[in-house]
């Protein structure tokens, strides 16, 4: 924008000062000219008088002092034909004026001015002045070469001034760029300068307004949330202590452990939403951990609805860019999405590997019925199902995905069923 602005003033500048500066150099030319012209016609005139009274001695010395002093060549043609001063042939010029018509005109080098002047007895003589270029165009050069130097100058104080402006409107321009990168950011108490030029600073307000209400928004959702989350813990209190009350068996220990992972939830909701709004941290958890765990804790259910489990986890530690609740939950939106959109006695696969350049490769596989033809895109936006589901859980894998600079990819195998590959990424990864 500053070098388009530059690029501006300077070709406007210099269209401005050709129509001004190109007339007045020729206007100086013809000046000069005139005046050239002039002052040789006064000392022409001036002999004027004595060709008609002096004798020819007198008359050939003033004009040959006179052709020394003078700038241009001065020859007086008397009636005689005699020619006293500089040598010089009868030019047309020169005959035309012993007719009695005194007239100017160009010539070859210069300006050729004749006066006739009548003698005694009606006799015609001639005065001939000639002005060469170089008299013509005295002191032109000079006062072109300042009129390029004050366009010149004028120029380039546009051009700092442009200079200066745009500086400015680049500053309050990016500085709006910087701000608006913070708040992408989640650093919401970024603000823009309000004192920008013109329409920047009404930008800069309206950018300000903006990040306010979304700082409002964002308080009202967070104390929602909360609220919500902490109105669950009461009935969960209530079922916890039901659930410790009941006999003591495997059952009873299993209903406890399903609370205790409710608990969890609730837990991470209230966490997450306090964070929102503030600048990510860059966590980190151990990939292998953490689907061992889930599958641990869905094995339950798979054996329960006589579902083939197999699982597949590289051993060693698979760090992955995400927080622990978060990859617990895309793990569990997985794995519940075989429950909830596949028939009792569907076999599964769980696999899980490292990922080339760092992180982890999520890989789940079962042998239900898979997605229909052309929904696998369509299947990753959030609220989209085909199944009457609300369309959340791929959703939540995706975005888990993308978190950690990964992304998540459907594919139909040949055999049937649904493949998904979550590709996780690790601690330097950034989202892409």
């Amino acid at each position: 924008m500053r070098r388009r602005l530059l690029v501006l003033v300077a070709a406007t500048t210099t269209l401005v000062l050709v129509a001004f500066l190109l007339p007045l150099a020729l206007l100086v030319r013809d000046v000069a000219a005139d005046r050239a012209v002039q002052a040789a016609t006064v000392e022409a005139q001036a002999l004027t008088s004595l060709v008609a009274t002096t004798d020819r001695v007198s008359l050939g010395l003033t004009v040959a002092q006179l052709d020394a002093d003078s700038a241009s060549d001065v020859t007086v043609f008397l009636p005689d034909g005699e020619r006293l001063g500089a040598d010089t042939g009868r030019s047309p010029l020169v005959e035309l004026a012993e007719r009695g018509t005194s007239a100017s005109a160009e010539a070859d080098g210069g300006r050729e001015i004749v006066f006739a002047v009548e003698g005694p007895e009606g006799s015609v003589g001639v005065i001939r002045t000639f002005v060469p270029d170089e008299r013509l165009a005295r002191g032109v050069g000079r006062a072109w070469l300042l009129l390029a130097g004050l366009g010149v100058a004028l120029l380039l104080v546009s051009l700092v001034v442009a200079d200066r402006l745009g500086r400015r409107l680049v500053r309050g321009a990016t500085d709006l760029a910087a701000v608006s990168h913070r708040l992408g950011r989640g650093e919401l108490d970024a603000r823009a300068d309000t004192s920008a030029p013109g329409e920047l600073g009404v930008v800069a307000a309206a950018l300000n307004g903006l990040a306010g209400r979304i700082t409002d928004l964002l308080r009202e959702e967070r104390e929602t949330i909360a609220d919500l989350s902490h109105r669950v813990r009461t009935p969960l209190t209530t079922l916890r202590m039901d659930a410790e009350a009941l006999p003591g068996g495997e059952q009873s220990e299993r209903i406890v452990a399903d609370l205790d992972a409710v608990d969890r939830a609730v837990t991470d909701v209230i966490q997450q939403a306090r964070r929102r709004g503030s600048a990510p941290d860059r966590a980190e958890a151990d990939a292998a951990d953490a689907v061992r765990e889930r599958v641990a804790f869905w094995s339950v259910l798979a054996e329960d609805t006589e579902r083939e489990l197999t699982v597949d986890v590289a051993p060693g530690r698979l760090p992955v860019a995400l927080a622990r609740g978060d990859l617990d939950a895309c793990v569990d939106a997985l794995l519940g999405n075989i429950f909830a959109h596949t028939p009792h006695g569907t076999a599964f696969t769980v696999r899980l590997e490292p990922r080339p350049g760092g992180g982890a490769r999520l890989v789940v596989a079962d042998q239900g019925p898979g997605l229909p033809s052309g929904q696998h895109t369509g299947a990753l936006r959030r609220g989209v199902s085909g199944s009457g589901s609300s369309g959340l859980g791929l959703d939540i894998v995706r975005r888990t995905a993308e978190q950690s600079g990964g992304e998540v990819r459907l594919e139909s195998p040949a055999s049937g069923g649904l493949t998904v590959v979550v590709d996780l990424g690790g601690r330097a990864a950034g989202p892409s």
